[in-house]
Formats: structure tokens, C-alpha cells, sequence
């Protein structure tokens, strides 16, 4: 295998890797996108590493262009909605904090600790 198709070998790696990151993402697996994102910055480096000794010809830099072009397409959905999940939960974090202090609040007023407050007993 030459030089030139080895990196591009890479790349169509990073492709593939790319595409159970967004499978996953889909799926709403977040453990498995972390696992594998890890797996994939690893990957990154190492065609990094590989590549920096290696000059690609024309034919070879667009098909490069157009594998990046795939990857940075997927990375964008899987963006999405990992923004969306965050979002989501954030939302549950606001609604937990609203019903412990109203509990609090309804709590104190008539007299009686909440549950929350027996636990720190």
C-alpha cells in the first residue's frame, strides 16, 4: 500500500467512525458516542502522525476534501444533538431545582421539614 493510500485509508476510517458516532448519536446512546469519540480523537492523532511525512497529489487531495467533507457533515448532526441533550437536561436540572425549593418553601411554611431537609439529619 503506498503512502498516499494509506492515509486515505485513514480517512475513510475516520468516516466510518464518524458514522456509528452519529448512529449513536441518533440512537440517543450517549456512552457509546463517548466511547467511541474517544476511540475516534485517537484515530485522529494517529493519521495525523501519519500523514505529516506525506504529500498527497491532486487527485488524492480531493478525494481527502471530499472524505473531510462527509466527516465535518456528520460531526455538524452529531453537534446538533448533543447541543439538544444538553438542552434537555438542563431543562431537568431547572424542573429539580424548582420543585426542591418549592418543597422548601411549602415545607417551612407549615412547618415541617421536607424530605429533603430530613436527609440532612
Amino acid at each position: 500500500m503506498t503512502a498516499a493510500n494509506e492515509v486515505l485509508a485513514g480517512y475513510e476510517k475516520l468516516l466510518q467512525r464518524s458514522a456509528r458516532m452519529l448512529d449513536w448519536a441518533r440512537q440517543g446512546e450517549w456512552a457509546h458516542l463517548v466511547q467511541e469519540e474517544s476511540v475516534y480523537v485517537v484515530a485522529v492523532e494517529d493519521l495525523k502522525r501519519l500523514e505529516a511525512g506525506y504529500t498527497l497529489d491532486w487527485a488524492d487531495m480531493q478525494r481527502k476534501a471530499d472524505l473531510l467533507e462527509r466527516i465535518l457533515e456528520q460531526d455538524a448532526e452529531v453537534r446538533q444533538r448533543l447541543e439538544a441533550r444538553r438542552d434537555e437536561l438542563s431543562g431537568l436540572i431547572g424542573d429539580t431545582r424548582r420543585r426542591r425549593d418549592m418543597s422548601r418553601a411549602y415545607g417551612s411554611v407549615a412547618g415541617k421539614p421536607t424530605p429533603i431537609d430530613q436527609g440532612r439529619r
